[in-house]
C-alpha cells in the first residue's frame, strides 16, 4: 500500500499539532505589571506566539491554585495567571483608596490584558474569577476563544445553602449582618473550604489553605473580603447579562466541577445546557477546589478541550 505525499504531509501535520512537545520550555516565570495603582503579580509560561490561556482564580485562592496546571499547558499554550487585587502577591491600595468591587477588579484585569497585548485568549475561571471573566467576555466577546469553568458560577440555581447568611447581608447590609460573617474571612474558614466535600482530606495539600490563611490575616484584608462578599450581589444581578452573552456568542465551554462544593452546586453547571447545548459538563467526587484533589483527571480533559477548540 502506498501513501501519497499529500496524505503523508497531512498526517505529519496532525501529529505535530496534537502531540505533546517534550522539548518545549515549560518554565514558569513570576512577574509584575503595574496597572494604575495596582501592581499585578502574575505567572507566565509558554511561547507568547502560541494561543493564550488566561487563568482567573477565586476565593480563597490565588494564581497558586494553578501551579500544577500551568506547566502542563505550557508546551502548547501561552499561559497567564494573575493574582486579583487583594489576593496573592498582587500589590493593591488600601481599602478606601481602591474600590474593591467586582466591576473594579474586572476593569483592572481588563487593563492588565491590554497592557500585555492579550487580544485573544481562552478563559479559565474559578469562583470569584468567574464574574470577573464574564465581565471581560461581555465587554469584548471577540477576545474569548473558549471558556473553562472550575466551579465558577453564572446561574442562580448554582447558589448553595452556604449563601443564606450572605444573601441576608445583601438584602440588609447592616453592621450586625456584616459582623455575622466575620468568621468567613479567617484561616479556619478557608481551611474548611478546601476540605469540605473531599472524601480523603489527606489528598489536599496544606500549602494552599495555609498560604491563603496568611493572606487573609494581613491588616485590612478581612474587611476588603467582606466588601467583596457584599458586592457579590452585583454579580447575581448580572447573571441574565452573562447568560445573554452565552446564548448570543456560543463560546465553546467546558465545566469541570467538584460536585460536593457547598457554595456552587452542580445545578449551576448543568444550567449551561440551556444556553450552550454543546457545553461539556463534567463532575468530580470532590469539593470547591477540584484541582487540588483531581488534577490528574481534570488537566488532561482541559488539554483535550483546548486542543479541540483553540489550536
Amino acid at each position: 500500500m502506498t501513501i501519497s505525499k499529500s496524505a503523508a504531509a497531512l498526517a505529519a501535520s496532525l501529529l505535530t499539532s496534537t502531540a505533546p512537545n517534550a522539548h518545549a520550555d515549560r518554565t514558569v516565570h513570576y512577574r509584575y505589571e503595574q496597572v494604575g495603582d495596582v501592581n499585578v503579580f502574575y505567572r507566565e509560561a509558554g511561547d507568547p506566539g502560541a494561543p493564550t490561556v488566561l487563568l482567573l482564580h477565586g476565593f480563597a485562592a490565588s494564581s497558586f491554585m494553578f501551579r500544577d496546571l500551568i506547566p502542563q499547558l505550557a508546551d502548547r499554550y501561552h499561559v497567564i495567571a494573575p493574582d486579583l487585587p487583594a489576593f496573592g502577591f498582587t500589590e493593591a491600595p488600601a481599602r478606601g483608596d481602591y474600590a474593591y468591587t467586582f466591576s473594579q477588579l474586572a476593569q483592572t484585569i481588563g487593563q492588565f490584558t491590554e497592557q500585555l497585548e492579550l487580544d485573544r485568549y481562552a478563559l479559565m475561571v474559578h469562583d470569584y474569577g468567574a464574574p470577573v471573566g464574564w465581565r471581560l467576555a461581555v465587554a469584548h466577546p471577540e477576545r474569548v476563544s473558549a471558556i473553562i469553568s472550575q466551579n465558577g458560577n453564572a446561574y442562580e440555581e448554582g447558589l448553595g445553602a452556604g449563601w443564606a447568611p450572605i444573601q441576608t447581608y445583601w438584602r440588609e447590609p447592616t453592621q450586625e449582618h456584616r459582623d455575622a460573617l466575620r468568621d468567613f474571612p479567617t484561616p479556619a474558614s478557608i481551611k474548611w473550604q478546601y476540605l469540605e466535600g473531599v472524601s480523603d482530606p489527606s489528598a489536599v495539600s496544606p500549602d494552599g489553605y495555609t498560604l491563603e490563611g496568611l493572606q487573609i490575616s494581613r491588616p485590612g484584608n478581612a474587611d476588603i473580603q467582606l466588601d467583596l462578599v457584599l458586592d457579590y450581589a452585583s454579580n447575581v444581578a448580572m447573571y441574565p447579562t452573562f447568560q445573554d452573552y452565552f446564548r448570543q456568542y456560543q463560546p465553546p465551554l467546558l465545566a469541570v466541577w467538584g460536585e460536593h462544593d457547598p457554595f456552587f452546586l452542580p445545578a449551576g453547571a448543568q444550567a449551561w445546557k440551556r444556553d450552550l447545548p454543546q457545553a461539556d459538563i463534567r463532575f468530580y467526587d470532590t469539593g470547591h477546589f477540584a484541582l487540588e484533589t483531581h488534577g490528574r483527571e481534570i488537566i488532561p480533559v482541559i488539554r483535550e478541550f483546548l486542543d479541540k477548540n483553540v489550536r
